[in-house]
């Protein structure tokens, strides 16, 4: 199938009193519809407790803008965390080295330390309370590392609160709200996976394999 290449959408700066959000780098790669690029489960924290959840993350990728999204369900909240290129790769490097290290034994068991201690990334991040309720959108940062959870390391994302914007609502009289703070720990197995579900070459395929 041919392919649309290099046909770019240019983001768009949201400016508030308070923050100013990235720009994403979105544009078209294929005229296709999303496509589940396959499932991955990861540990999350609880909103009430300091134990954790298991939860199944789909990982979808949108060709029409570039993106794979993890779409997740916590807590009664309906998530999609939208990824762009860049996005994905800095994840994927963070994986890779973070399996180096867990090979190694050079981690260390200080959280505070190793919370961020692969980089930071900008999200965008859509969430739905109810079936029938409007998409919130925020630009959330993710901080990726690594953290043990008794004995075991896991590999780690941690995606801070972010004001809502307006960008699917064009009342000026709209009451934002934050996106809540999510944390969530993979396996050394489970990161390996994400670094193949994440990869352009093989979303690529995908999309070929499906059209």
């Amino acid at each position: 199938m041919k392919r649309l290449l290099g046909i770019f959408l240019p983001g768009i700066i949201f400016i508030s009193c308070a923050s100013i959000y990235p720009v994403k780098n979105y544009y078209l790669v294929i005229d296709a519809e999303p496509v589940l690029a396959g499932t991955v489960e990861a540990e999350f924290d609880r909103f009430v407790s300091s134990k954790q959840n298991k939860i199944k993350i789909d990982i979808v990728f949108y060709p029409r803008i570039n993106a794979a999204a993890l779409e997740f369900r916590h807590e009664f909240i309906k998530y999609r965390i939208f990824l762009d290129e860049t996005d994905r790769q800095a994840i994927i490097n963070s994986a890779n080295t973070f399996i180096n290290d867990f090979v190694n034994q050079s981690l260390i068991k200080n959280y505070r330390k190793t919370r961020a201690f692969y980089g930071k990334i900008n999200g965008k991040l859509e969430w739905e309370t109810f079936k029938i309720a409007k998409t919130h959108v925020s630009y959330p940062l993710i901080e990726i590392g690594y953290r043990f959870i008794g004995t075991r390391p896991y590999f780690s994302t941690l995606m801070h609160p972010a004001r809502e914007t307006n960008e699917y609502n064009d009342n000026i009289d709209y009451n934002t709200m934050d996106s809540r703070q999510i944390n969530m720990y993979f396996t050394r197995t489970q990161a390996a996976l994400i670094t193949k579900l994440l990869n352009q070459e093989y979303l690529l395929e995908l999309i070929d394999l499906h059209y």
